[in-house]
């Protein structure tokens, strides 16, 4: 089935309104740093509609030399139709920021993911909304992520997928659209239970230090 007039008006619209609150913001502090970002999703079915869902991830950050971040969390996917599923979940985090300091957050996520019907390429929109308990302040994000991925021929490689997604952040904190990020890569298919995605990631950040990152990616889909 071929995507709808209305609901492409709708998917251009929105992104332009997204594209044009991010503009207004500050331009981003003449920072930066290389990163590795990895991450290790786990599903386990449930039943027919709903699988268990087990996120870790850790990145480095100081050109690779540093421990950044680590993200342990547990939560549900509940697939409403074929097309849509939202995942509520809940993160423990342990990070430290730019000046060394270690911090933990708590943060509880409602994830949204609809795949639009299209047939000669995939494209898909994500909303996550985040509630941050943190030391000294809590604060709540927005995070709308549109993907546009491409199965290559099996002539190629077989199993292997190219994909392109941006990602905005409204934060409650600044009170606007304060980071963009932008990655492009591949997905390999190892088997029926495992997947691999390889990126490249760029994030430009109007708020947070650094202003900008540059991260090479890593994430593990495993299904038991």
């Amino acid at each position: 089935m071929a995507m709808t007039a209305r609901t492409l008006l709708i998917f251009i619209f929105s992104g332009l309104f997204s594209f044009v609150s991010y503009s207004q913001s500050e331009p981003p502090p003449d920072d930066s740093d290389f990163q590795s970002w990895n991450d290790i999703s786990l599903t386990v079915p449930l039943n027919k509609k709903v699988d268990l869902y087990v996120p870790f991830t850790l990145r480095l950050a100081k050109n690779i030399n540093s421990f950044s971040e680590a993200k342990a969390g547990a939560g549900v996917v509940l697939k409403l139709t074929k097309r849509l599923a939202v995942t509520p979940f809940f993160q423990y985090i342990r990070s430290q920021n730019s000046s060394g300091v270690y911090r933990t957050e708590y943060r509880y996520i409602v994830r949204g993911v609809y795949r639009f019907p299209t047939s000669r390429f995939g494209l898909s929109h994500r909303s996550q909304y985040e509630y941050r308990d943190r030391q000294g302040r809590n604060t709540w994000r927005y995070r709308p992520l549109i993907t546009i991925d491409k199965q290559l021929p099996e002539k190629f490689s077989g199993g292997l997928k190219v994909f392109l997604t941006e990602e905005l952040f409204y934060d409650s904190l600044p009170g606007r659209f304060s980071r963009n990020r932008i990655s492009a890569g591949i997905t390999k298919t190892l088997n029926k239970s495992m997947s691999l995605d390889l990126y490249y990631l760029r994030q430009d950040d109007s708020f947070s230090r650094p202003g900008v990152v540059h991260a090479v990616g890593t994430g593990w889909k495993i299904k038991l």
